[in-house]
C-alpha cells in the first residue's frame, strides 16, 4: 500500500495547516490546531521515572485535528465563547438525569448539548498544552442527528430522566459505527468504513447520539511489549487529564476513559478483554463496568478474544453507567457468547441498603488507608466485611491464549465484517503492512503480532488451554466466594482483572480518591456471573457516601 502520509505530504499538511491558522487565527484561534516539534517534550519525557511514560511521540503523524471539527465549522460559528460559557452550569459534570431535566424545563435543547461538547473538544484539543488526544474520529451527522431528535421530542416523544434519548455518547473505536471508520488505532483499517456494530444499532434505537470515536491503546493493547497505554498510530498518544504526561490512562478504552473525564461526552463506550474498562476508569477517575461476557453483544467489534471479549459503559456516575449499560442490551444471534437471556434484559438503579451483603476485604491491602476507609464506608451503610486472603496467581500461557484467539478471531471479523477497502486479511498481513514503516505505523515494534505469527497452536490444543486457564481462574474464585460467603470482592483499580476476566466475573470500578499527587484511584468490587445487580447496588451505595469524583483541574 502506498504510504499516503511520506515526508513530503507531510510537509504539505504542516504547511497547509500554517496559512490556515495565518489567515483565520485572529477571528477564531481555537478553530485550528497547528502541528509543532515535539522533540522537546519527548526529550523530557525519556528521563520519567516510569518507563511505560517515556513516550516516542504524542500527536499521531497521519491525523489533522483540524478533519476532526471541519464538518461543523459553519455549526460551530454560530455557538459562541459565551454560550458556552453560559451553558458549562447545565452540563459539565450533570448526569443524564439532569441534562434531561435542564431540557425538558427548555434550558437546553439537543442541538446545544452536542454543540457544546464540540466546541469543547475542539478548544481542548487545538491547544497543544492541553490536549488530550483522546478523540480520533467525530461523526459528521452528529448535530443532524440531535435535531431530528429535537424536533421528535418537541412532537410530544415523551423522554424519561433515564433515557440515552439525546445524549451523546462516544464509541471506543474497535466498535463499528455507520459514516465512520474503525480503526482500532491501527493504520492498517484507517479505510474500515463499516456497517453499525450490535450495540451500536441498539443506541441508535434508543435515541442515543453517536458523537464520535474514542482513541484506544491500538490493537486493544495486545500489540507492543512495554509500549504505553493509549498509543495508536491513527490517534497518538492519550494523556491524562489529571496529570497530563504525569500519569498513565490505563488500556486499552485509554480514550473512552479520558474523554468522559474530561467532559467530552456524556458517556462512552469501552470494552475489556482482561482489564481494558477496569484499567483506564479507574485510572482517570469515572465508573467503568466490565460485564459478564455474553450480556452485551460484541458483533461488529474487532477482537481480541471471543472466550473473554465483552464491551462495557464508562461513564462519571453508577445512575450513567446503567443507562447506558440498558441501551445497549438487546440479544444478538450472531454473537455465540450470549445466553438465552430476556431480549429486554436491564440493570435498576436506586440507592438502597446493602445490609445483606457480605463483601470480601483483601488482607492484601490493609495498609493502604484509601482502601480501609472505603471498606469502612461500605460497613457504615451495612454491609458485612469478611476479611479474606488472595494468594497472586499466575496464569500460565494466558499470552498464548489471547494470541491464539486473535489469531483466529480477527481473520473472522475482517472476513466478516471488515470493509471491501481494508486490504489485510490475517495477522500475517497486519505484521507485513507495518514492517514497510516501522517508525510511521508501529514505532514500539509490534512484538505481540510477531508472537501471533509464529503461533502454530492448533485449535484443539487452543481449547485445551482456555478450558485450564479459566477452570484454574473459576476454581480460585468460586472457592473464595463459598469459603466466606461472599456476595462481593473488594478489590483496587485493576488489581484482580486478569483472575476476573478469566473466571467470567463482572466487575465495577468508581472512584476511590486521588494520591497525595493527585493521581487517580479506583475501588473495584467483583462479583459471580450474571451479579451485575449487586456490584450496581453496592456501588450506588458507597458513591453516594463518598461523592469521592474530583473535575481535573484544567479541564472545568
Amino acid at each position: 500500500m502506498t504510504n499516503l502520509f511520506n515526508k513530503s505530504n507531510r510537509a504539505l499538511l504542516l504547511s497547509a495547516a500554517a496559512v490556515s491558522i495565518t489567515l483565520f487565527a485572529a477571528d477564531n484561534p481555537s478553530y485550528f490546531w497547528q502541528p509543532y516539534d515535539e522533540s522537546l517534550e519527548i526529550s523530557e519525557q525519556a528521563v520519567h521515572p516510569n518507563s511505560q511514560l517515556r513516550y516516542k511521540l504524542l500527536n499521531s503523524k497521519v491525523l489533522d485535528k483540524n478533519d476532526l471539527w471541519r464538518p461543523f465549522e459553519a455549526a460551530l460559528r454560530d455557538f459562541s465563547a459565551q454560550r458556552y460559557e453560559s451553558l458549562k452550569p447545565l452540563i459539565l459534570e450533570r448526569s443524564i438525569a439532569e441534562l434531561q431535566q435542564s431540557v425538558r424545563e427548555g434550558q437546553i435543547n439537543y442541538e446545544e448539548l452536542v454543540s457544546f461538547y464540540l466546541y469543547r473538544i475542539r478548544h481542548f484539543e487545538s491547544d497543544n498544552s492541553l490536549s488530550l488526544n483522546s478523540v480520533i474520529t467525530l461523526n459528521p451527522n452528529a448535530i443532524n442527528r440531535a435535531q431530528e431528535l429535537d424536533q421528535l421530542r418537541q412532537q410530544g416523544n415523551a423522554v424519561a430522566n433515564d433515557s440515552i434519548y439525546g445524549m451523546p455518547v462516544l464509541l471506543k473505536d474497535n466498535v463499528g459505527a455507520e459514516g465512520m471508520p474503525t480503526t482500532a488505532g491501527a493504520i492498517a483499517l484507517r479505510n474500515n468504513f463499516t456497517d453499525d456494530a450490535f450495540i451500536t444499532s441498539r443506541l441508535k434505537a434508543n435515541g442515543a447520539i453517536i458523537l464520535g470515536k474514542a482513541n484506544l491503546s491500538e490493537w486493544a493493547y495486545f500489540f507492543c511489549d512495554d509500549c504505553p497505554s493509549g498509543y495508536s498510530a491513527m490517534g497518538g498518544q492519550t494523556l491524562n487529564p489529571y496529570g497530563r504526561k504525569q500519569f498513565g490512562t490505563g488500556g486499552s478504552s485509554s480514550g473512552s476513559a479520558v474523554a468522559v473525564a474530561a467532559n467530552f461526552a456524556v458517556a462512552a463506550v469501552g470494552s475489556e478483554t482482561s482489564g481494558s474498562i477496569l484499567s483506564p476508569a479507574s485510572a482517570n477517575s469515572v465508573v467503568g463496568l466490565k460485564p459478564t461476557t455474553g450480556l452485551l453483544s460484541r458483533s461488529g467489534v474487532v477482537p481480541i478474544s471471543s472466550t473473554l471479549d465483552t464491551t462495557g459503559p464508562i461513564a462519571k456516575s453508577v445512575a450513567d453507567s446503567v443507562i447506558l449499560f440498558n441501551a445497549m442490551t438487546g440479544y444478538d444471534e450472531n454473537d455465540l457468547a450470549m445466553p438465552l437471556i430476556s431480549a429486554d434484559y436491564s440493570l435498576d438503579y436506586s440507592v438502597n441498603s446493602i445490609g445483606d451483603k457480605r463483601l470480601g476485604v483483601i488482607n492484601g491491602f490493609a495498609g493502604d488507608g484509601m482502601y480501609t476507609d472505603a471498606v469502612a464506608s461500605l460497613n457504615q451503610a451495612g454491609a458485612i466485611l469478611v476479611e479474606v486472603d488472595m494468594a497472586s496467581a499466575r496464569f500460565e500461557g494466558f499470552g498464548n491464549l489471547l494470541g491464539g484467539e486473535m489469531k483466529r478471531d480477527l481473520a473472522l471479523y475482517l472476513e466478516q465484517y471488515a470493509s471491501g477497502r481494508v486490504e489485510i486479511e490475517t495477522i500475517d498481513d497486519v505484521k507485513v503492512f507495518n514492517e514497510a514503516s516501522l517508525e510511521l505505523r508501529a514505532p514500539y515494534g509490534q512484538a505481540e503480532v510477531d508472537r501471533m505469527v509464529t503461533n502454530e497452536q492448533s485449535m484443539d490444543a487452543l481449547n485445551r488451554l482456555r478450558d485450564r486457564l479459566q477452570s484454574q481462574a473459576r476454581d480460585q474464585l468460586e472457592s473464595v466466594f463459598t469459603e466466606f460467603d461472599l456476595d462481593i470482592l473488594v478489590s483496587i483499580n485493576n488489581r484482580h482483572a486478569g483472575i476476573a476476566a478469566l473466571a467470567n466475573f463482572p466487575a465495577i470500578t468508581l472512584p476511590m480518591g486521588y494520591l497525595g499527587t493527585g493521581q487517580p484511584v479506583g475501588l473495584t468490587l467483583i462479583a459471580p456471573p450474571f451479579h451485575e445487580q449487586d456490584l450496581i447496588d453496592s456501588a450506588a451505595v458507597y458513591e453516594q457516601a463518598g461523592e469521592t469524583r474530583v473535575v481535573p483541574s484544567s479541564y472545568q
